[in-house]
């Protein structure tokens, strides 16, 4: 039981790099310097978060209020405590209604998001 060796571990990620015959590898990329950091950056960066924020603020409360306040309509309306025979019209307000309401406000996330994309110079862009 006297020293024994422990070999040594390795990560091993791909085929080993061999100075006369291994991987070429491709040149590195370039990095783009980083745009410009002052309070003009800053200012359009917040500036920018803050629509978004709002944007999505907004269809949240679009799609939590109604229906969020879809259960307490269903508590509140004449046949909730009636016999399990359940009216068409309260299926297609639980089925279908709620659909469209989403898609477009997704659809109108989604535009808002763009514009506000689009409105906000990128960094390389600002003077």
């Amino acid at each position: 039981m006297g020293t024994e060796s422990v070999p040594r571990r390795e990560v091993v990620t791909g085929r080993p790099h061999t100075p006369g015959g291994g991987r070429i590898l491709p040149p590195p990329v370039p990095v783009a310097a980083p745009g410009p950091a002052g309070p003009d950056g800053d200012t359009a960066v917040r500036a920018l978060m803050r629509r978004q924020m709002r944007a999505a603020l907004t269809a949240t409360a679009l799609l939590a209020v109604p229906l969020g306040l879809l259960p307490v309509l269903l508590r509140v309306l004449p046949f909730a405590g009636t016999a399990p025979r359940v009216p068409p019209a309260l299926w297609l307000l639980l089925g279908v209604a709620p659909y469209p309401a989403l898609l477009g406000i997704g659809a109108w996330y989604v535009r808002r998001a763009e514009r506000n994309e689009t409105g906000t110079p990128a960094p390389a862009e600002r003077p």
